[in-house]
C-alpha cells in the first residue's frame, strides 16, 4: 500500500487509536495523519520505526564506505586485519 492510499484525519486518529495501532502494527505500513485538510504527522509502529533507523543507518555506513573509496583511503583486508590483530593485542 502506498503512503498517498493510508491518509486518515486527526478525528479518526482520537476515535480510533487502539484499531489503528493495531492496523500499523500488523500491517507494518505507516499513516499519515491530517489535522485541517493538510498533512500534518506520519505514524508507524516503534518496530518499523528501528528497522527504517536501521536502514537509514547502513544507507549511511555505505555512502561513508564508497567515498572513502573514492577519494584512495583503503587499505587492504591483509592490512586492516593486522591493525585489528594489533588492537586486540593478538599480533
Amino acid at each position: 500500500m502506498k503512503l498517498s492510499e493510508n491518509i486518515k484525519p486527526i478525528s479518526y486518529l482520537k476515535a480510533n487509536a487502539a484499531e489503528v495501532i493495531a492496523k500499523l502494527k500488523s500491517d507494518h505500513q505507516a499513516m499519515v495523519i491530517t489535522q485541517n485538510g493538510e498533512a500534518a504527522m506520519v505514524i508507524q509502529s516503534v518496530a518499523d520505526y528501528e528497522q527504517t533507523q536501521e536502514t537509514l543507518a547502513l544507507l549511511k555506513i555505505l555512502a561513508q564506505s564508497q567515498e572513502a573509496f573514492v577519494e584512495g583511503n583503503t587499505v587492504s583486508s591483509g592490512e586492516a586485519f593486522a591493525r585489528l590483530r594489533e588492537r586486540r593485542g593478538l599480533a
